[in-house]
């Protein structure tokens, strides 16, 4: 029974350093993300459908008939 309550002791533990190790690597900016804001001025370009315009198109060409 002791044994069990030293596993339980130990995982705590272990869980706790876990826990410190996370949160002051969060707080040093290991976590943030310098590259994507870099490269997504690069994907701005990309066609958008715009539903206004497919409406209108399509007004224009019921007028012509």
């Amino acid at each position: 029974m002791s044994v069990i309550y030293l596993l339980i002791t130990v995982s705590i533990i272990v869980a706790i350093i876990f826990l410190v190790a996370f949160i002051s690597a969060v707080r040093t900016g290991q976590y943030d993300d310098d590259y994507t804001p870099s490269v997504r001025m690069l994907f701005d370009d990309e066609v958008k459908k715009n539903p206004n315009k497919l409406i209108q198109t399509q007004k224009e060409k019921q007028k012509s008939i």
